[in-house]
């Protein structure tokens, strides 16, 4: 017979099991609350959906709300992430484009992120952290922006207008890979990708040719 595990002994093995129930409802949440709804999610559906009673929600989380503002807030810096940790020298288009594919990728590995941080019906579920979060991500991205504006890269005009404009059309790209309609690698996403990039860099004109002026009599330059 062998003996029983002490408790020390026994505490990383309920830890494990902890972790990875909480990582069941986090993921039966996510699916649920990015595809039913936040009202129409409800505590026993995310039970079911992850395997545990209803109670063990709330050994987790004090709430459904606080879980989706948790699950929000992680969605938010995997988002942010790849944005802070660019070096700042590279030229703004390159760090757009490296941001917009990481994004893309992101979106067909892990489509219920996107409509969870992007989709504006949840907005009003989100505690001050989770606004916060928000933030951050909108701030860093108009930083990015204003960096080529400043370095003769993107329009003239304001910061947050062309970040609003460069996020729409790479919202277009990414809602079409998590809808499962492009896959990440598509030629339509790198398009769209270009589209967004073209719609806010700075169009510097061709250099003027040097006009030549006929005599109107003799018809020789002068």
């Amino acid at each position: 017979m062998n003996p029983p595990d002490s408790p020390a002994r026994d505490a990383p093995r309920r830890s494990r099991s902890s972790s990875q129930t909480r990582d069941r409802l986090v993921r039966a949440a996510l699916e649920l609350f990015t595809t039913r709804g936040y009202h129409e999610t409800t505590t026993p559906l995310i039970a079911t959906r992850a395997g545990v009673a209803e109670g063990t929600i709330y050994r987790h989380f004090p709430s459904k709300e606080d879980l989706l503002n948790e699950i929000f807030r992680a969605a938010v810096r995997a988002f942010l992430e790849p944005l802070k940790t660019m070096d700042p020298a590279r030229p703004c288009r390159e760090r757009l484009d490296a941001l917009a594919t990481r994004w893309t990728t992101m979106a067909g590995r892990e489509p219920a992120l996107v409509k969870l941080v992007f989709d504006p019906t949840f907005a009003r579920f989100l505690d001050e952290r989770s606004r916060a979060a928000q933030r951050d991500l909108r701030t860093h991205l108009e930083q990015t922006v204003a960096a080529g504006k400043a370095a003769g890269d993107v329009r003239l005009g304001g910061a947050d207008l062309w970040t609003d404009v460069w996020l729409r059309l790479v919202l277009l790209g990414l809602e079409r890979v998590a809808g499962g309609q492009w896959q990440p690698g598509d030629a339509a996403a790198a398009q769209v990708r270009q589209a967004a990039w073209d719609a806010i860099r700075l169009d510097v004109p061709a250099p003027a040719q040097a006009a030549t002026i006929h005599n109107p009599v003799s018809g020789d330059a002068p």
